[in-house]
């Protein structure tokens, strides 16, 4: 772990190619005068330590800057962070994460979590047991590791998955198992699990504008069954994907509403302290997973898990200070889930197979009925809308293109999203 010093000193003597804001740099002078130390907590099972701040960006490797993505990663590990968490399944990603991690010369440093497996090009959504155990058995290897730190599993696939997580973890390739869900329609098979499987972590949405359901049921539950939890979205979830996505989270709550003075006596300077210290502090949660594409912004969250959190007096007061915030607009009309035209399922029968970039990211199609469906990298499945013959837009926003040859032959396709920066375009091939 980092001294208050060490900690202070390394983001200083970083801040000047950041770019800070005036608030981010408040909040470096108040964590100046703190511990500066990343809280630690508790894996229940073995009482293993870790910082309370993790990392992903799985979602963002498509359409992030890579050398942004690596300068992320490189504040997160300088400054105590261990915890990552690389979404299974997304060659791309895995690739970028175990490349980026190698290069900066902390692959064997970090707590490596991945979550649920990739489907076999062509076959069935959920891939077989023996699949997946293979999918660990690559991992192993391309990590350099001798075992995965955690790996999780929906349990909403059934329990084929984690009875291989389960053999994993005897035969010693698995340190921690565990269940996952993003989405609390799943949340009585969650409970399923905690209460009748040996797991010693489970992953779920949970933030201040999001709590009822999770501090109810969930997290006394982990107490109760001692299970380590990993709190998604800590800063509130974004609508759609993560590329261009219209943004629901709690900054958008809070908008240009000033912080409160008495958020100083958590040490919270930033509404991005705020949320993640309301998180940390409940003491069922093991660590607050963040996603960010900005090393600034990387920092700030490390400040949030560093100083004095709020007792439950001060939650009851942060809890009631959100809510007590207008609420946010319904999100405008998406264009991109219009109803589209109707194609022929002939014509739509040329597209089924899997597509592939170069960076490794791909796109499964099936044909349903007389419905296209895509499965882009480790995103769920979703129904297209026709545009034309050859363009079909996932409600989500992104479009599919296919490209045909002078025979009428498919050869590929070319994906179009909406980046941070512009819209970007990547040549898909058929494979």
């Amino acid at each position: 772990m980092l001294s208050r010093r060490e900690w202070f000193g390394t983001t200083l003597g970083a801040s000047a190619a950041l770019a800070l804001t005036p608030e981010l740099r408040r909040a470096l002078s108040v964590l100046a005068q703190t511990d500066g130390t990343l809280i630690q907590r508790a894996i229940p099972s073995t009482g293993e330590l870790l910082p309370a701040v993790g990392l992903s960006f799985s979602n963002h490797v498509s359409c992030a800057d890579p050398a942004a993505l690596k300068a992320v990663l490189k504040a997160f590990a300088d400054n105590g962070g261990r915890v990552f968490d690389a979404m299974h399944g997304n060659a791309a990603a895995e690739n970028f994460h175990i490349n980026a991690a190698g290069e900066l010369g902390v692959r064997q440093k970090l707590f490596w979590s991945v979550r649920g497996f990739a489907p076999a090009p062509g076959g069935p959504s959920q891939p077989t047991a023996e699949g997946a155990k293979a999918q660990i058995a690559s991992l192993l290897e391309r990590l350099n590791v001798s075992k995965l730190d955690l790996a999780m599993v929906n349990p909403g696939s059934g329990t084929a998955h984690l009875d291989v997580l389960k053999a994993e973890k005897k035969a010693g390739r698995i340190r921690y198992i565990g269940a996952q869900v993003i989405s609390d329609n799943l949340y009585p098979q969650l409970e399923a699990v905690m209460r009748n499987e040996p797991i010693d972590f489970i992953g779920v949405d949970y933030d201040v504008g999001n709590r009822a359901r999770v501090e109810d049921t969930i997290l006394p539950l982990a107490l109760e069954r001692k299970i380590g939890v990993m709190a998604f979205f800590p800063l509130g979830a974004n609508a759609g994907t993560s590329c261009g996505a219209l943004s629901r989270n709690l900054f958008a709550r809070v908008g240009t509403t000033p912080l409160p003075e008495w958020a100083a006596e958590i040490d919270a300077r930033t509404w991005a302290q705020f949320f993640l210290k309301y998180v940390i502090s409940h003491p069922a949660v093991t660590v607050a997973r963040v996603g960010t594409t900005k090393t600034a912004h990387m920092i700030d969250n490390i400040g949030g898990g560093i100083g004095r959190l709020p007792d439950e007096a001060t939650r009851k007061r942060m809890a009631a200070f959100i809510d007590a915030l207008p609420a946010l607009p319904p999100l405008p009309q998406n264009p991109a889930a219009a109803p589209g035209i109707a194609v022929s399922s002939a014509i739509l029968k040329r597209y089924v197979g899997q597509y592939a970039a170069a960076s490794g990211f791909a796109a499964i199609f099936r044909l349903d009925g007389d419905r296209l469906w895509v499965k882009p990298g480790t995103n769920p499945e979703a129904p297209l809308n026709a545009r034309s013959e050859t363009r079909f837009q996932d409600p989500r926003g992104p479009m599919f293109e296919f490209q045909l040859d002078s025979k009428g032959e498919v050869t590929g396709a070319v994906l179009e999203q909406q980046g941070p920066q512009g819209p970007t375009r990547v040549r898909l091939e058929r494979k």
